[in-house]
C-alpha cells in the first residue's frame, strides 16, 4: 500500500491527476482536476474565464492555490496546484455533473493518504 501513496498520479475516472506531496499533504495540479470535470481541451481558459464568473475565487485565488515543481515528460515545470479544502472551493464553481463524484473520490484519495502517513492519529 505504500508503493501507491508514493504514486503522483491519481486516476479519476481514466483521467490521469498530477499531484505532489507538499506541507504533509497532497496538492493536486489545478488544470488537470479541471480537464477531469469539464468537456473542453483547454482548461486554462476554462480557469480564466471561472475567475472572472466568480469573483470571489479570483480574490482568492493566491490563497488557495500555490504554485509547484511537477515533474513532466519535459521535466519540472511550475504549475498551479491546490489542496483538498482548495480543491473543493474550485469545483464549487464548476458546474458540472462530475462534481459530486469527483469529490468523493477525492476525499477517498487525501484520507488513504492521512491514513497511511499518521496511523497513530486513526481512531479505532
Amino acid at each position: 500500500m505504500t508503493e501507491k501513496i508514493l504514486n503522483k498520479i491519481a486516476i479519476f475516472q481514466k483521467k490521469e491527476i498530477r499531484r505532489e506531496i507538499y506541507r504533509n499533504e497532497w496538492w493536486f495540479v489545478v488544470e488537470d482536476v479541471v480537464l477531469a470535470l469539464i468537456d473542453s481541451n483547454d482548461p486554462k481558459q476554462y480557469i480564466q474565464r471561472m475567475k472572472l464568473r466568480d469573483l470571489e475565487l479570483k480574490k482568492g485565488w493566491v490563497q488557495i492555490v500555490h504554485t509547484l515543481s511537477i515533474k513532466t515528460e519535459g521535466g519540472l515545470q511550475k504549475m498551479n496546484c491546490a489542496n483538498t479544502e482548495g480543491l473543493f472551493r474550485i469545483i464549487q464553481s464548476i458546474p458540472s455533473s462530475k462534481a459530486e463524484p469527483f469529490k468523493r473520490w477525492l476525499a477517498k484519495v487525501t484520507k488513504l493518504f492521512f491514513v497511511i502517513a499518521r496511523p497513530q492519529a486513526v481512531a479505532i
